[in-house]
C-alpha cells in the first residue's frame, strides 16, 4: 500500500497535519520533518525547484518520520515520470477539472499496461535496481492526490473520486476563490460554502480530502467542516512570521532603551 494512503488509514479521529515546503531547501524540508509533522508537500508549482533539488529534498525527508508528497507543476506525464524516478511515492496534481483529467494524471504514474510511465531500468525509485520486482510492484506503491481548485471541479468531485488511483482530493482554496472571481478572499462566505460542499460531497463517496490552512482559525474553521488531512503551515510563512514579530518586538523599544514586547496573541494569523 502506498504510505500516504497508509497514513490516511491509521489516522484515527485526528487528522494527520502537514506542511508546506517552499523553500525548495533540502535542510529546511529535514527540519520541518524533524518537528513532527505527519507529513509534508515538496512543492514545484510556485518555486523555482529543478529535479536535482526534489531528489535532495526526498533524500533529506527520509531521514525523518514526515511522509513527502510532490506537488509537481502541471499534470504532465514527462514531468511525473521523472519525480517518479526521483523516488517519489505520491503525487499532487494541480488543477484538475474532471475525471478525464484525472485518469491522465493515474495513467502518468503507472508502468504499462496500466499506464504510460517509461520504464528505466536504473532508478533512484528502485534503489537503483536492487528492489526485487520494483516493475511489477511500483504500480501499487504509487498515491495519486489531486487538487480541487474551482467551481467546476467541485461539481465533478464525485467522477473525479470514482477513477481508479485517485487516492485522496485536496481542496485548493485560493484557487477556488479565484475561480469565483474573489482572488485572496478565501474567508468570504461564497467560498466556505463551495469548500464545504466539497467536503461533503466528498464524504459521500468515501473519498480522503484535505486542503490547507496557514492560521490557527482557518484550522479550526476547516476542522469542523470534518476534513480528513490538513497543511497547516508552509516553511516560508513560518519564517517570515518569526522575523517579522522579532523585528516588530525590538523596534518598540522606548527612550530608556527598554524593549516593549507585542501581544502574541495578536500574531497568531498572521500571513506573509
Amino acid at each position: 500500500m502506498n504510505p500516504f494512503s497508509r497514513l490516511m488509514k491509521s489516522a484515527g479521529s485526528q487528522p494527520p497535519l502537514g506542511c508546506w515546503v517552499m523553500s525548495a531547501s533540502a535542510i529546511v524540508v529535514e527540519a520541518m520533518g524533524h518537528a513532527g509533522f505527519d507529513w509534508g508537500v515538496i512543492d514545484m508549482e510556485h518555486t523555482p525547484l529543478e529535479m536535482m533539488g526534489v531528489m535532495h529534498m526526498l533524500q533529506a525527508v527520509g531521514n525523518t518520520r514526515m511522509l513527502p508528497v510532490v506537488r509537481v507543476p502541471w499534470n504532465d506525464a514527462v514531468m511525473v515520470k521523472r519525480v517518479l524516478d526521483a523516488g517519489a511515492t505520491t503525487v499532487l496534481f494541480p488543477m484538475v477539472q474532471d475525471a478525464d483529467e484525472a485518469r491522465r494524471a493515474v495513467a502518468a504514474t503507472r508502468f504499462p499496461p496500466e499506464g504510460v510511465r517509461g520504464i528505466a531500468a536504473m532508478s533512484r525509485a528502485s534503489r537503483f535496481g536492487t528492489t526485487p520486482n520494483y516493475l511489477q510492484t511500483a504500480n501499487q506503491q504509487i498515491g495519486v492526490i489531486v487538487q480541487i481548485e474551482s467551481a467546476a471541479a467541485v461539481a465533478q468531485i464525485e467522477a473525479i473520486a470514482a477513477v481508479p488511483g485517485i487516492d485522496a482530493l485536496f481542496v485548493g482554496p485560493a484557487d477556488l476563490a479565484g475561480s469565483l472571481g474573489l482572488p485572496g478572499e478565501t474567508t468570504h462566505a461564497k467560498v466556505l460554502s463551495l469548500i464545504a460542499e466539497a467536503v461533503q460531497r466528498a464524504k459521500a463517496v468515501g473519498k480522503p480530502i484535505g486542503t490547507l490552512a496557514l492560521t490557527q482559525d482557518a484550522a479550526t474553521r476547516y476542522r469542523a467542516m470534518a476534513f480528513d488531512y490538513l497543511a497547516v503551515a508552509a516553511d516560508l510563512s513560518l519564517v517570515m512570521q518569526g522575523a517579522a514579530a522579532t523585528l516588530r518586538a525590538l523596534r518598540t523599544q522606548d527612550g530608556s532603551g527598554h524593549v516593549h514586547t507585542l501581544n502574541r496573541g495578536t500574531q497568531t494569523d498572521a500571513t506573509p
